[in-house]
């Protein structure tokens, strides 16, 4: 048995939408009657509060709304790569009409996709690390220089992120990789180019937050 997911629950909307996300994101899982004993290998399951109670494990995740369903998910890949905490997240951005975005905890890529707005990009990392302890864990933000729109997206960025998250500007020479053109390609190319970006070192920027917070304990 390789499945190290198991989802313990009859209520008909929450199974649909957790086995949905596990799917999307290629987690292999098995289905149980809450009840049911749980294999050994299983190291995490996921169950709803009203059955909850049923349910004898030692590591339970219990799923509560579809608006939370990404952090549940986000929580059951930290389970499975063994850590209380991540030690270090890094988020790489390649700015341009298709944003690329991937998401590297502890040297792993755990997230990837294309946003098309700054907005977008803004919800997709707090969404990200909303559920950070920053004493834990360190966030840093590396964003790609290859097209003069990086400066808004920063500006953005630096108003938005929480002073804790460190934000470096990464040159982007070398990180695209021709592929053949079409619209496919193009999101993979952009993916592909924000990890590679977020695997290099930059300069790290002056966090106006983090400034003003400084000045208001002084």
């Amino acid at each position: 048995m390789k499945e190290k997911v198991a989802v313990a629950t009859v209520k008909g909307k929450a199974y649909f939408l957790i086995v949905n996300e596990l799917r999307e994101q290629n987690i292999s899982f098995i289905s149980l009657v809450p009840g049911e004993p749980v294999p050994a290998e299983v190291k995490v399951v996921i169950t709803t509060e009203k059955e909850k109670h049923l349910v004898k494990h030692e590591k339970i995740l219990i799923f509560t709304s579809e608006n939370e369903l990404d952090d549940l998910v986000n929580e059951v890949k930290r389970i499975l790569q063994g850590k209380e905490a991540y030690e270090k997240i890094v988020i790489g951005i390649d700015p341009g009409e298709a944003i690329g975005l991937a998401v590297i905890a502890d040297g792993k890529v755990i997230e990837e996709g294309n946003c098309f707005s700054t907005q977008e990009v803004i919800n997709c990392i707090i969404k990200r690390i909303r559920s950070v302890n920053f004493s834990l864990t360190s966030v840093s933000v590396k964003i790609g220089n290859g097209v003069p729109v990086y400066k808004e997206l920063l500006e953005a960025l630096d108003d938005s992120l929480p002073p804790e998250v460190a934000l470096e500007v990464v040159g982007e020479a070398g990180t695209n990789r021709p592929l053949k053109e079409n619209k496919r390609s193009r999101g993979i190319r952009h993916i592909s180019s924000a990890i590679r970006i977020a695997g290099r070192t930059g300069y790290v920027i002056q966090r106006r937050k983090a400034i003003a917070t400084n000045s208001r304990i002084r």
